[in-house]
């Protein structure tokens, strides 16, 4: 499972303006993370993705586990922190945006 993870959080990393990612379990504990992010915000993203689910109480009653947890979007000058839970993992991606090349 540990090499799933990796290769996971690898093909996350290699995507366009994505600077880090990390997976969490239920418990907000680091499954693993890579680039530019720290492990220590595993539990905090966990708990704003149950608390932003909190605010949607018909979602929490949806036939859909994953339809109860949004995906959430946090900005921040030109960074954006992602949080997304499917089923018993948290995934946290870090992006940041880079200005296009001036055309002349």
């Amino acid at each position: 499972m540990e090499t799933q993870l990796e290769k996971v959080l690898s093909d996350i990393v290699t995507q366009q303006d994505t600077v880090g990612a990390l997976l969490a379990n239920r418990q907000g504990l680091c499954l693993g993370a890579k680039g530019d992010i720290n492990p220590n915000v595993s539990g905090i993203g966990m708990a704003i993705s149950d608390q932003v689910a909190a605010l949607e109480p018909k979602s929490a009653v949806s036939a859909q586990p994953e339809a109860r947890h949004p995906t959430i979007c946090l900005y921040s000058g030109n960074r954006r922190c992602v949080i997304q839970r499917n089923g018993e993992i948290t995934g946290i991606i870090y992006k940041q945006h880079t200005a296009a090349p001036a055309s002349d």
